[in-house]
């Protein structure tokens, strides 16, 4: 019999066992029982083929329409091509070399499950050499598929190396071995919702015996999912209201009174509303943990400034941490700007109640940094804006008060905690979380737990809109050229470019498939210039670059003597060129939509309209496709998020948010399931608050490790 921490090589043999563990990181029984049937079939009934992925190991489930062998140019044998259809889409399967066997086989009218590597030939989605298990029966035998299965079939995900159907063969052998297992939740908590127990839950998603028992089954282990991701979140806000926080109570007649005093414009009706919000919490000792969300240009940076400024009015210190040293050195130079001579104190024409501004990155010249670094020991400046370099060992600060991260979705929960710990006498500094990647309530939930959430939702005026335009260059190559002459028929009207590249182009691809390796701007620029921008500055910009060379190119680019930036993503927040209308993406399927629309808000930031062009080798008909004509559709960024979410596996945003390594959610929907997530998040606070450290809940702080990963798990001992 076995446990669900047992190993699976005991149960299943070596080979089954190492398939598992190599493709799909597989070792233990929970792991491969918490590694659900990705959708189910019914049998008669076929999967729809729309929505492929180029590179993705895909299991359909199809009928065969035609076979043709055909005789092979290049070598001898032939080619067998099969084609298979879901009764409204077609896709190719080729079979290399001499298997007439496989025509004998695969005969017009059967069914079963293929599974391969989607690739493109001649524009047109394939899989070359795939597995299959035939499902129909032939003659007087049944598939091995068919001995086991009823009405519904269970399709695994899988990959190269472990089919569904073997994952599913698997299973079925570890749960004829499985004990009874003792359920981490509560009996009080699963009758009050209804839920099954964790072992007729695990038979009833592998081996459903009707559509009922799955319904009951999914209802089950996605309250196991919500669970452990709540319980995270409420051991960290335990952790994090532990320690006071330091007061900064607003001072009237102060730096922050005097910067109102001075704002060029007026603040937005949400600006005003969230920076009141701010203002009250920093006023008291419970720390503040906040997530401030809002488009692209919707004045983030001045809110965050009025509430470093309330830090500094209270005597004490507020930190800035941006991801990369271009949007440090911008938001440095940006404060600096806002201020005027609010940031010069000690200098010639300083103002009365001045502070300073300090900027702190990783490849400062040493005399810059020691100066900096003193500045923020000695409480000199009162802001210090930097990248992960200000959450060293060695940065001191004199009293740190508040801690501004802006975009969040770039750093780990350890480094915003490492910053957590840099307040004076044992406090916890309030925190400011900013991100212009609009959230649904639902993912703030799960993947932000442990912050509050604001929302600036209106622009403020002046902005000009962008139009957005998918470049299919597989189908139609000659539109290409026709993105370049854009560029140059825009730097003939005075404005400037962007040209945006996945890769440097000085390290290896990170993509290790057989497609090509993503444009990069070390080979792109030069081919510009000598090419379709000749004549034309083109400046490069990557995160390579030293320090100074970086600032001396955007310092370039914004006084107008550059006319097109080619650059990575470096440039895809806090950088503001009112005068750049254009920006041309490459391989803009290489990026997500969230990361696509941030990007584009770098233009049309003037009075000119902008324009973004989405360029792309992804086939009409992909998912990659489908993301990239929505974000073509909208310049909403909430709704974005929510195709986003739509569009892609849902587990992949909370992977992106703990740094896992494997998706922590296979089944709850964060768009679907706001009931349970919200419920679940209610009945953890009630947990943690009487037992933080889950000591007499063993049963659920196995749940956590087992349900989401090594690596969150790791982070909640720590809690």
């Amino acid at each position: 019999m076995a446990t669900m921490r047992d190993p699976l090589r005991p149960l299943l043999g070596k080979r089954s066992a190492d398939a598992l563990e190599k493709s799909l990181g597989i070792g233990t029984v929970g792991e491969l029982l918490r590694h659900y049937p990705r959708r189910y079939a019914k049998r008669g009934e076929l999967t729809d083929i729309a929505g492929l992925e180029l590179g993705e190991h895909a299991t359909v489930l199809a009928r065969v329409e035609h076979v043709t062998r055909k005789p092979m140019r290049a070598r001898k044998g032939h080619i067998l091509e099969v084609v298979i259809t879901d009764g409204h889409r077609r896709l190719n399967c080729a079979f290399f070399g001499n298997q007439a066997w496989r025509e004998r086989e695969l005969r017009p009218g059967r069914t079963g499950l293929f599974a391969g590597k989607v690739n493109a030939f001649r524009n047109t989605l394939q899989l070359a050499n795939p597995e299959y298990e035939l499902l129909d029966p032939e003659g007087d035998e049944l598939s091995t598929m068919d001995s086991f299965l009823a009405e519904i079939i269970p399709v695994y995900p899988a990959a190269a190396g472990v089919q569904s159907w073997t994952i599913g063969k698997c299973v079925r052998q570890v749960l004829d071995l499985l004990d009874p297992q003792e359920d981490p939740l509560p009996g009080q908590l699963r009758e009050r919702h209804r839920l099954a127990d964790l072992d007729a839950a695990l038979r009833g998603i592998h081996r459903p015996d009707s559509w009922e028992a799955l319904d009951a089954a999914r209802a089950r282990l996605k309250w196991d999912e919500a669970m452990a991701v709540q319980l995270i979140f409420a051991q960290r806000r335990y952790s994090t209201v532990s320690r006071p926080a330091p007061a900064c109570p607003p001072r009237e007649g102060g730096i922050g009174d005097a910067f109102d005093a001075r704002l060029p414009f007026d603040l937005t009706g949400g600006q005003r509303e969230v920076g009141d919000r701010i203002a009250a919490d920093l006023a008291g000792e419970h720390p503040m943990n906040r997530l401030l969300q809002g488009e692209v240009g919707s004045g983030k940076t001045v809110v965050a400034l009025r509430a470093m400024l309330q830090a500094v009015d209270a005597g004490r210190q507020a930190a800035m941490l941006a991801p990369t040293e271009v949007l440090a050195a911008q938001h440095a130079r940006s404060l600096r700007e806002l201020l005027g001579d609010l940031a010069m104190a000690g200098e010639l024409g300083g103002a009365e109640n001045a502070t300073r501004v300090a900027l702190l990155t990783g490849s400062m010249p040493a005399k810059e940094r020691k100066q900096a670094l003193l500045d923020a020991a000695s409480g000199a400046a009162g802001i210090v804006v930097g990248t992960h370099a200000l959450i060293q060992e060695h940065v001191t600060f004199a009293d740190l008060a508040l801690v501004v991260v802006d975009e969040q979705h770039r750093f780990g929960v350890e480094q915003r905690d490492a910053l957590r710990s840099r307040a004076a006498e044992g406090k916890s500094p309030h925190v400011l979380v900013m991100t212009a990647t609009p959230i649904p309530r639902t993912v703030a939930m799960t993947v932000y737990g442990d912050l509050e959430t604001s929302s600036l939702r209106e622009l403020p005026a002046g902005r000009s809109p962008i139009s957005t335009t998918v470049v299919p260059v597989a189908e139609k190559p000659a539109w290409l050229e026709r993105v370049w002459q854009r560029l140059v028929e825009e730097a003939g009207k005075g404005h400037q470019a962007y040209v945006v590249c996945p890769r440097i182009g000085d390290e290896p691809p990170a993509d290790k498939s057989d497609r090509r390796p993503a444009v990069a701007v070390l080979d792109l620029a030069p081919q510009l210039a000598e090419g379709p921008l000749a004549g034309l500055r083109v400046g490069v910009l990557h995160g390579r670059l030293p320090s100074d060379e970086k600032d001396s190119v955007m310092r370039a680019f914004a006084a107008g003597e550059l006319d097109v930036l080619v650059a990575t993503t470096v440039i895809e927040v806090g950088v503001n060129v009112p005068n750049a209308t254009a920006m041309v993406i490459m391989d803009a399927d290489r990026f997500g939509v969230s990361q696509l629309h941030q990007l584009r808000g770098r233009v049309g930031r003037g009075q000119v309209p902008g324009l973004c062009l989405l360029v792309t080798e992804a086939l009409d008909g992909t998912s990659t496709r489908a993301r990239l004509s929505a974000v073509e559709s909208t310049l909403d960024g909430f709704e974005l998020s929510r195709l986003d979410l739509e569009l892609r596996r849902e587990g992949d945003v909370l992977g992106a948010a703990q740094s896992g390594k494997r998706s922590g959610l296979k089944l709850l929907s964060l768009l679907e399931d706001e009931d349970v997530i919200a419920r679940a998040r209610t009945v953890a606070q009630q947990i943690v608050e009487s037992d933080p450290r889950l000591t007499d809940h063993p049963g659920l702080a196995h749940l956590v490790s087992e349900v989401i990963d090594d690596e969150s798990a790791e982070y909640l001992a720590k809690a």
